[in-house]
């Protein structure tokens, strides 16, 4: 059974995204499952997350040779010369590879500009096709050289064309916010974006030309919201964060999945509020400098006393929303129409994830 693909989305900056991603991608692998994490951002910042300054030069100094990143695995269909030549990944542990982000991504924007509206010509455009699904070939490609049981994409905060690409890739798609006016007018313009990109693409699939396989189905099923806490005092948020904070349940239920509710719902109890994740202020440099999760850092590292227990913490809390996300994917799966349900590999795999205890 193919991996699933989940993008991180927003179209607002600052929400701390990446760090999600790159949290969650780390605690798949030390839940055991083997994960590809996709920079699908131009800034590359889930790259250099994962990768030294002198890995990365070395990595994007392969010029003109194929480099294994995602622009070099794309080159060839962007310069006409061919299809995408999908690559191992970088092994950035056990479980988990990374498929490296590049700043040359940007200039695939041109072709897929073009490609989106050539997809309805006629009875359809081969080469459209295959650049519109070029994303979405690659990731899958690329994950079935390393049987990884989990995809997990970072973009860019924009609703650009390379996004629209990355959207069609996927599956399912989590919105990281933050409580502020910006993350709350960002749902206003991700909503109404993520509709008309899976029905465009219906659309367009409609018409493709028969002889190319593997064409995502862009289905990009809401799985919920995560919160990015940012000040907090005993735990609470403050009472100008309250204020956003309060009214994120009822703008996503309506902008992105469609909702006529107008009726507020408490944070607490919105089924689609995934969590609420911690900002670890005084340890995120830390792990920065470690290239660890802040779940894994270690005395070494300077974690002691009670930055020790804020890792512990961070541990219960990653490793529940994984195995969230995870049973949420499962049960989209499930609920699609015509579709059977997930080979039992897939189910027990979700079993396994709930059953693991909520620390190490």
């Amino acid at each position: 059974m193919a991996a699933a693909v989940v993008a991180f989305f927003n179209n607002k900056g600052g929400v701390g995204k990446t760090s999600l991603v790159y949290h969650l991608a780390c605690m798949y692998a030390d839940l055991g499952r083997r994960g590809l994490a996709a920079d699908l951002d131009p800034q590359a910042n889930l790259t250099a997350s994962f990768l030294d300054d002198e890995s990365l030069e070395r990595l994007w100094r392969r010029r003109p040779t194929p480099s294994p990143t995602v622009f070099g695995m794309l080159r060839p269909l962007i310069e006409g010369t061919g299809d995408i030549t999908p690559m191992p990944g970088q092994q950035v542990g056990e479980n988990l590879v990374l498929l490296p982000g590049d700043l040359e991504l940007s200039n695939f924007e041109d072709e897929l500009s073009q490609a989106w509206p050539r997809c309805l010509e006629g009875t359809g455009n081969p080469r459209a096709f295959r650049v519109m699904s070029a994303l979405g070939r690659l990731l899958r490609a690329v994950g079935r050289l390393h049987d990884s049981e989990i995809i997990i994409v970072d973009v860019g905060p924009n609703l650009g064309v390379i996004n629209r690409a990355a959207l069609v890739a996927s599956d399912h798609v989590v919105v990281p916010l933050s409580p502020d006016l910006f993350s709350l007018q960002g749902l206003r313009n991700l909503g109404p974006a993520l509709h008309a990109w899976r029905e465009g693409w219906a659309d367009r699939l409609a018409r493709a030309p028969r002889d190319i396989a593997d064409l995502p189905a862009g289905t990009m099923r809401p799985l919920g919201y995560v919160l990015l806490a940012q000040t907090t005092r005993s735990d609470r948020p403050t009472r100008a964060h309250s204020r956003w904070i309060a009214r994120m349940p009822l703008v996503y239920a309506q902008e992105v999945l469609g909702s006529p509710r107008t009726a507020p719902i408490d944070i607490a109890v919105d089924p689609n509020c995934l969590a609420q994740v911690q900002h670890y202020r005084s340890l995120m440099p830390m792990a920065q400098m470690a290239r660890r999760p802040v779940f894994a850092l270690r005395p070494s590292d300077g974690a002691v006393g009670s930055h020790l227990q804020t890792t512990q913490r961070a541990y219960r809390d990653f490793s529940a929303l994984a195995v969230r996300i995870a049973r949420r994917m499962s049960e989209a799966e499930r609920a699609m129409p015509g579709r059977a349900a997930p080979a039992p590999q897939a189910v027990a795999g979700d079993r396994r994830l709930g059953a693991l205890p909520p620390g190490r």
